[in-house]
């Protein structure tokens, strides 16, 4: 079920996947949605009750004046809150959704019993050249039609063509995230976040996909010696572990969350 949450007069849409099952809070990488979760939600069946927010300035969810690691950060929290679970949960992040949640969990140990970090560094990655997110400087929100926005995205357009959403008036098709949130989200880098990592001491997993860009092995290595109680699954893929092998991300998910 799809619900709401204002925040400030502003929209924190957020899908509830329901079951008697434990409270999961699962937060999706950049350029994605909630939505996306939903492989893994059927996969944990009824022993986790995933709820997925659409982050600011994603999905369903409205934009934010700003795009800070805190208003990230302050909006789970507030999400958490809302739902009053009856006392820290699992908290499970992606990429982006991963940076935040072990932001979250050095913030709010109060709302954070465990951490699922998915591909998400503590450093970020040195780039020459041309960057991976130029593209977002000319792709348009909205199109008068899917194929357009498809033909936009270029080689990002079949994995995210399905989650293209109709605008309300029928003039057209809208991205399932928004390209200025996800610059200005780029725009207030992070730097070295060790200090962050290493402020939990919650127990944690690191997935890792072994032919990552964004997190190089000795990088992942280092987050697991470094930090107590974590614990590592490694699966062969690029970044996107999720997509790239649904199967193997979710069996390591289901077997961390089984010990706790």
């Amino acid at each position: 079920m799809r619900h709401e949450l204002k925040i400030d007069d502003r929209t924190l849409s957020y899908l509830d996947f329901g079951g008697p099952g434990r409270p999961l809070l699962a937060l999706h990488g950049g350029l994605s949605e909630g939505a996306h979760f939903t492989a893994l939600a059927a996969s944990l069946g009824d022993d986790w009750r995933v709820i997925a927010p659409d982050q600011r300035g994603h999905g369903d969810s409205g934009l934010a004046p700003e795009y800070s690691r805190d208003g990230y950060v302050t909006d789970a929290a507030a999400l958490l809150e809302h739902l009053d679970p009856g006392g820290p949960v699992p908290v499970l992040g992606f990429s982006l959704g991963g940076i935040n949640a072990y932001h979250l969990a050095a913030a709010r140990p109060d709302l954070v019993s465990a951490l699922v970090n998915v591909d998400a560094p503590v450093e970020s990655p040195h780039q020459d050249g041309p960057s991976f997110w130029d593209f977002l400087h000319g792709l348009p929100y909205t199109a008068p039609t899917r194929e357009e926005l498809i033909a936009a995205l270029g080689p990002l357009g079949e994995g995210v063509g399905p989650f293209l959403r109709p605008l309300p008036d029928d003039t057209g098709w809208r991205l399932p995230f928004h390209p200025q949130a996800t610059l200005a989200t780029l725009a207030e880098g992070d730097g070295d976040r060790w200090d962050v990592w290493l402020a939990s001491d919650c127990p944690a997993l690191l997935i890792h996909g072994l032919r990552s860009e964004v997190l190089p092995l000795e990088l992942a290595r280092a987050m697991v010696s470094r930090r107590p109680g974590t614990s590592y699954a490694g699966l062969d893929t690029e970044h996107f572990v999720p997509f790239q092998d649904p199967e193997g991300f979710a069996a390591a998910v289901r077997a961390f969350l089984a010990g706790l």
